[in-house]
Parts: structure tokens; C-alpha cells; sequence
């Protein structure tokens, strides 16, 4: 299994790191895609990814940080250069439900990002919520551009999952599809060709039943992993070997 989205830098995963680690290991995930969220954040990223080999992070400013985190295309060149384990740019997006940083400066900073991405040629993570119409906009703007392109914790509209894939996008599958109430998001899941999803934890985040409610981390992953394969008709097994094929697929070739 891989975890395509965790937070590695955030408690209590920070502090108990090694134990983190150790029961991810053992439940069978084989890598774990810490992500960046600010500038600081980043700073952490980098030095996690050399605590197991099975670690790899991105670097990238969550549009709720874009008030606070100006950066520009040196920051991004300069850090992929020196960091061989850093392999996506992210989490970017948009955030239209929160508002915890001015629009303007979110969709700036979306297009830096993309514009990164597309530079290094790695794949760009997504952050959207209550943002469907601006996010396809932005998009679209670069769909002559061979963007690669992953939807974090995707909990879209099917006709919006519909549009992505025109962008060849990968979509990931996160506890939330666990949850009782999320019958549209296990239907858009089940409606997704199987060689475009992906499964995370967003830990320490959004924890799978049944730990809902608890402190979400990596090893969580496997309820996540059987969920999915029950929407998607497959056995589990099945949907590891897929769910592990589409990451190597988009962040290693």
C-alpha cells in the first residue's frame, strides 16, 4: 500500500515518528508521501524524508497559507534541485469554503504552483473545496500543457470528477469515503476508471471508520484500501496492486 497524502510534520505523528513508521511497515505500506503545507512546514518536510527510505514529501504552500507564504519559481527550482526525494508540488488549490486566505492570493499562488509543476515536469497535488468552477478555470487555462495532476482527498461532484479526467487527473480516496453520510462521493469513486485512483490517509486528519474521530495516521490506510475495494467490486489485494501501480505510474515514470 502506499499513502499518497499524510502530514507527517503535524502532531502527534511528528513526535511519535518512528512508531509511525514502524506500524505503517507492518500493516504493509511500502511508501508514504509526506506533504508540504508552508514554507515552514517545507523546512520540516526536508528533513523527514531522510528518516526512512519509504518517506518522500512535497513541497508546495496549502491555499490556506497563501496570505502568509510568498513564493516564487526560485523557491521551487531551488529546493527540487537539492532534494531528490521531494517528487510532487503541493498541496496548492483552492479553498472557497474556509476563506482563510484572500481568493485573489489563492488562485496567484495556484498558478505559481502549476507553473512549477510544470517546469520540474512532476505531478501537481490539489486542494479543492466549494472551488469546483474556479479550479476547472485555472485549469483549462494549461490543458495544451501535459500537467500531471492528482486530486487530494477528492470529495467532488461527479460532473466535476467528469471534467478532470478530461486533464487525465488521478483522484485519491481518503477515510472520508468510510463515512456513512458520503454515499455521492462512493458513487463518483465507483464511477472512476480504476487506473486513475489513489488512496491516502490526510493524517493526522480525517480518520476511516472505525476511528472516526480519532487521531488519523498512515496504518489507517487499510480501511481505507478495503472500502474502496468494496465500492470498486474488487478484492482488497486487487485494489492495493492497482492503487500502488497508479502512484509508481504517476510520480515515478
Amino acid at each position: 500500500m502506499i499513502d499518497s497524502h499524510c502530514h507527517l510534520d503535524h502532531e502527534p505523528l511528528f513526535s511519535d515518528l518512528k512508531n509511525v513508521i514502524q506500524r505503517s511497515k507492518k500493516i504493509g505500506v511500502k511508501k508514504l508521501l509526506t506533504i508540504s503545507t508552508s514554507i515552514e512546514s517545507f523546512s520540516r518536510v526536508k528533513e523527514i524524508v531522510n528518516k526512512d527510505e519509504i518517506i518522500f514529501g512535497t513541497i508546495g504552500i496549502h491555499p490556506h497559507e497563501a496570505d502568509k507564504n510568498n513564493v516564487n519559481s526560485e523557491f521551487f527550482t531551488k529546493n527540487l534541485n537539492q532534494n531528490k526525494k521531494i517528487i510532487g508540488v503541493g498541496e496548492t488549490g483552492l479553498d472557497f469554503y474556509y476563506d482563510n486566505s484572500d481568493r485573489d492570493k489563492q488562485i496567484e499562488s495556484f498558478k505559481i504552483h502549476i507553473k512549477a509543476a510544470l517546469e520540474a515536469d512532476i505531478p501537481l497535488i490539489i486542494h479543492s473545496r466549494n472551488a469546483e468552477e474556479k479550479t476547472y478555470e485555472v485549469l483549462n487555462e494549461y490543458k495544451d500543457e501535459k500537467l500531471k495532476i492528482l486530486m487530494h482527498c477528492f470529495t467532488g461532484s461527479q460532473k466535476f470528477a467528469e471534467k478532470l479526467l478530461k486533464f487525465n487527473s488521478y483522484f485519491s480516496a481518503s477515510g472520508i469515503i468510510t463515512f456513512k453520510n458520503s454515499v455521492d462521493l462512493q458513487n463518483t469513486f465507483k464511477s472512476l476508471p480504476l487506473d486513475r485512483i489513489l488512496i491516502e490517509t490526510d493524517s493526522p486528519f480525517l480518520a476511516p471508520v472505525p476511528n472516526r474521530g480519532k487521531k488519523n495516521e498512515p496504518s489507517f490506510i487499510d480501511f481505507t484500501a478495503a472500502k474502496l475495494a468494496e465500492i470498486k467490486g474488487i478484492e482488497k489485494s486487487e485494489l492495493i496492486k492497482i492503487t500502488t501501480n497508479n502512484f509508481n505510474n504517476l510520480f515515478f515514470n
